[in-house]
């Protein structure tokens, strides 16, 4: 007994050693050398044998997997094509054999259920016990797909794993994958590890270059899952933005796919999925010059404007009703893409002359509590720098609208390293102090706007020292590109420094309106700020 009971684990050692040297199909052994030519901390045959786990169950055991399709000839005949590429990806990669994790569970779910198994033999029962057990191989298998896809989806962040997985064929099995599964699961999966590949530069050109790919992503735009649209909607932008953005836009440029964009983008109610098809509209405004043509006349005639206006109109609504901080990026990509909009030949006007925009941006920048939407902010100014230049008659509507005038200079702090959004701010306040008539204001409205600029001088010294510092290092920049934006803020401080004047002139007149107190208090502020708007000015 005693002998028995060492020699048991001396065999079980001996097996377990026999089984490590014999290492089981579904984890390949290394490839040769040449193909591990990277730096990486990852084993890049753990990269391989995970992309093998991805390849679709008919390119893993085509018998196997053809019996269990065998209850239906005609998804046999439908995924023939796509399988026999898979196949050849299979044979591609460093490992000779394909090995299909499926085949195990499915014999153990045949020997486990014996109530099956005699439905089986029942006449007419033989169908519906073979979409059971296939619904349940394919639940196992989609498991197992899903941890290795998300692996290799956090792997391919990596430009170092990303190229190194498109050269062996990871694009090819992926693509299998898009065209043959029913699973949403899968679905994101795949788009979110191309998303990431499509980060770096050679992968990128590699989907391009892959035959048919483009178009099965662009088709994902018409499914009904969420999460699928969210990584499509990334892809596309990602894919818009580079070097092959052409050849993205041609994918796109059908009216029933444009159509499904901005459909998306007007009926989503998950945030996340907002955010990524404006950010993907955003894109298509902001994309290279061989792009835009080709996509923006359609989306112009398919009620582009209207629809980033109703969207900003509901995030309004929203934003002065209830703060949700995960809906503040929206908000900012929704301005982006109107502002975006407003500088672009032939469509300005479009935006520029929309009332209830201008209603819109303009609440925005009165809005007393500016920290957390800062960013918007700093876009609605630049965007009412650009209507105010092709409207100039609102600028006299709202030129005595002192909490308007607060709120822009309350922006300058959040614009101090946006040096356009700072020129676009004292754009506006020039068109509106420019249209103030000091000399025929009343005593009482001339003291309530020196007392408004007084409150407000340490944000315009502030940001007059910033820009001092600004102009000593890119002096040429300013002189050459931006001489109208930089004489905008002259013109502004001149406009201070005459309405200041204005009221010391005044002070013979103080004492009979008993503001003798409130003078006084302000005089010493008064000189101060005139003296910091003289020295920039001069």
């Amino acid at each position: 007994m005693a002998f028995e009971s060492e020699s048991t684990p001396v065999k079980e050692e001996e097996e377990e050693e026999e089984e490590e040297n014999q290492a089981p199909s579904h984890h390949p052994s290394a490839p040769f050398d040449e193909f591990f030519d990277i730096s990486t901390t990852v084993d890049p045959s753990y990269i391989i044998s995970s992309i093998r786990k991805l390849l679709p169950p008919d390119s893993r055991n085509s018998h196997d997997s053809r019996g269990v399709d065998a209850c239906d000839d005609s998804t046999v005949s439908t995924k023939e094509s796509k399988a026999d590429e898979a196949k050849e990806c299979a044979a591609s990669l460093p490992e000779d054999r394909v090995s299909n994790p499926q085949n195990n569970n499915f014999d153990a779910m045949d020997t486990h259920d014996d109530f099956d198994e005699q439905l089986a033999h029942r006449e007419g029962q033989d169908e519906g016990l073979c979409h059971r057990v296939e619904r349940r191989v394919a639940s196992v298998g989609e498991e197992a797909w899903e941890e290795y896809g998300c692996i290799l989806w956090d792997l391919a962040a990596s430009r170092t794993h990303a190229e190194f997985m498109v050269q062996n064929l990871l694009l090819e099995v992926l693509l299998a994958n898009l065209t043959i599964s029913q699973s949403v699961r899968i679905m994101e999966i795949s788009l979110g590890i191309i998303g990431n590949l499509a980060c770096h530069e050679v992968p990128r050109k590699q989907i391009v270059a892959t035959n048919g790919l483009i178009e099965i992503i662009v088709d994902q735009l018409f499914l009904d899952d969420t999460p699928c649209l969210c990584e499509v909607c990334r892809l596309l932008t990602l894919g818009l933005q580079g070097s092959e953005g052409v050849t993205w836009a041609e994918a796109l440029q059908s009216e029933n796919i444009l159509c499904r964009i901005l459909w998306i983008a007007e009926n989503a109610l998950n945030p996340q999925l907002l955010e990524k098809s404006v950010g993907l509209l955003l894109a298509i405004l902001e994309s290279q010059q061989e792009v835009a043509p080709i996509l923006l006349p359609p989306l112009m005639k398919l009620g582009l404007p209207s629809l980033l206006i109703n969207l900003l109109a509901f995030e309004m609504s929203k934003l002065t009703s209830e703060r949700i901080p995960e809906r503040y990026s929206v908000l900012d990509l929704i301005l982006r893409a109107i502002e975006a909009l407003s500088v672009i030949d032939g469509y300005s006007q479009q935006i520029c002359s929309n009332k209830e925009l201008f209603q819109l941006i303009y609440n925005l920048i009165k809005l007393p509590d500016k920290v957390e939407v800062a960013n918007s902010c700093v876009t609605a100014a630049v965007l009412i720098a650009n209507i105010l230049s092709d409207a100039t008659d609102l600028a006299s509507e709202i030129s005595q609208d002192l909490p308007f005038l607060e709120g822009l200079l309350d922006i300058f702090p959040f614009a101090s390293d946006d040096l356009e959004a700072q020129n676009a701010l004292w754009s506006v306040i020039a068109r509106l102090l420019v249209r103030v008539q000091e000399s025929k204001m009343s005593l009482s409205s001339l003291h309530q706007y020196v007392s408004f600029l007084v409150s407000k001088s340490d944000l315009i010294e502030d940001n007059l020292l910033d820009q001092q510092l600004d102009d000593c290092n890119e002096e040429h920049e300013i002189s050459t590109t931006s001489g109208t934006k930089f004489s905008a803020r002259t013109i502004s401080l001149r406009r201070i420094i005459s309405i200041l004047n204005q009221w010391t002139t005044s002070k013979d007149h103080i004492a009979k309106n008993n503001l003798v107190g409130e003078n006084h208090a302000n005089d010493g502020n008064v000189e101060r700020l005139l003296d910091c708007c003289r020295k920039y000015v001069e």
